[in-house]
């Protein structure tokens, strides 16, 4: 039995996020959250949401046992890019692409104890 939870259309670059996002991959719950705790990334902040909100799916929705629980899958995927325009020298222009991300963490119940 798994929960899952989604951040999609997120203002954060995917390369970004996929830095953090590694760290947590197949963690225990509370060793994930520690972890984005004091990981100094802001990508951190928004995987800490979408992991609690996988917790409280587990719990509430699927009445998973929250000591069991660890990240069983988490990847972030590349969203729509936003591209803007600005002007450089001589009536040239210079394009600044704004990517956002679709972030998704799994949770599974261990098996055993």
């Amino acid at each position: 039995m798994e929960a899952k939870a989604q951040a999609r259309y997120v203002r954060l670059a995917p390369r970004k996020a996929r830095d953090v996002i590694n760290l947590i991959r197949s963690k225990d719950i509370d060793e994930a959250l520690s972890i984005l705790r004091y990981t100094p990334r802001r990508a951190a902040g928004t995987i800490t949401k979408v992991l609690n909100s996988a917790i409280a799916n587990a719990e509430h929705n699927k009445e998973m046992n929250r000591g069991k629980l660890y990240v069983d899958q988490a990847f972030v995927d590349e969203g729509p890019t936003l591209k803007r325009v600005q002007p450089r020298a001589r009536g040239r222009r210079f394009l600044i692409f704004k990517r956002t991300s679709h972030i998704t963490v799994v949770v599974k119940e261990r098996k055993g104890d």
